[in-house]
């Protein structure tokens, strides 16, 4: 960058500035409005009123006052579905990265008879969209006993992501076959190797499975709402869906922002503090064959 022009560096600042402030300002605007009145945000969502840059009385109540009224007892909602959603979301995510990383391993390291078609039929799958398999899924979870229970949300992850599992062999394959030989050579077989070789080297991969897979689960919303039908088991987005329809009113729209701006600070901390191991992922083990 020493060498470029100082016409071309202030656009490109000014063209970053520009998309971090449009991709920052619905975080502000939620952040405003949740610390407003109820007749200031009601007001600003209607178009009676303008939000203020930062609140002039800030309302920090909100933020309890919402998460109570997330459950039909007095906190209870709200911690239910919380620590389901941590449930959740830590056991798929270790799903995810130990059966991705194992699949991923097979195909770059090893070769049978019908890998490659193998290959080419999960990648295949790629392009199915997830909305052709609810049916048969939730038939045959239904007929496992599962339906209103965490394990249709769970197991699943412990069977590998065809996407994840394309980037980590893609990313094995890049490993010098030197290093693989040298830990057979110390008595290690394929799970020895996969621990002691395969994962710390992979690490660049496996922040993009845990950043992707922990904010694709955090927040989803379809797969606990077909499958959990009592309020004990309900996650955080079927909570906040509930907590919606019934004080979706322009009178609560400040608690409606406190509660959705709390279920997304996981997410936020998380891509923070995984940013490092994130981006260069996907500069070495996304872009690379």
């Amino acid at each position: 960058m020493s060498g470029t022009p100082l016409w071309q560096r202030a656009m490109a600042w000014g063209l970053l500035l520009a998309g971090s402030v449009a991709m920052l300002f619905p975080l502000w605007w939620m952040g405003v409005v949740s610390l407003e009145t109820p007749q200031r945000a009601g007001a600003a969502i209607s178009g009676g009123g303008a939000i203020a840059l930062l609140p002039p009385d800030p309302q920090w109540s909100n933020y309890p006052q919402a998460l109570r009224r997330m459950g039909t007892v007095e906190w209870q909602g709200f911690i239910n579905g919380f620590a389901n959603s941590v449930v959740v979301t830590t056991l798929v995510v270790a799903g995810t990265v130990v059966s991705s990383s194992l699949a991923g391993l097979a195909f770059a390291r090893t070769r049978f008879r019908g890998s490659r078609i193998m290959f080419l039929a999960m990648l295949g799958t790629m392009m199915l969209p997830a909305q052709v398999t609810i049916i048969p899924l939730f038939i045959l979870f239904r007929a496992l006993g599962w339906i209103d229970s965490l394990l249709p949300l769970v197991v699943p992850a412990f069977f590998g992501s065809a996407f994840f599992i394309f980037m980590y062999r893609q990313f094995i394959s890049q490993i010098p076959e030197s290093l693989i030989e040298a830990a057979r050579v110390d008595g290690h077989g394929w799970l020895g190797i996969w621990w002691a070789i395969i994962l710390p080297m992979c690490r660049p991969v496996t922040a993009i499975c845990v950043v992707f897979t922990f904010i694709w689960t955090w927040n989803d919303f379809m797969g606990p709402l077909i499958y959990l039908h009592s309020d004990p088991q309900m996650t955080l987005p079927v909570a906040l869906n509930s907590f919606r329809n019934q004080y979706g009113g322009l009178e609560n729209v400040h608690l409606l922002m406190a509660a959705s701006l709390v279920t997304m600070v996981p997410c936020i901390v998380l891509f923070l503090s995984a940013q490092r191991s994130f981006i260069e992922g996907l500069s070495r083990g996304a872009v690379k064959g």
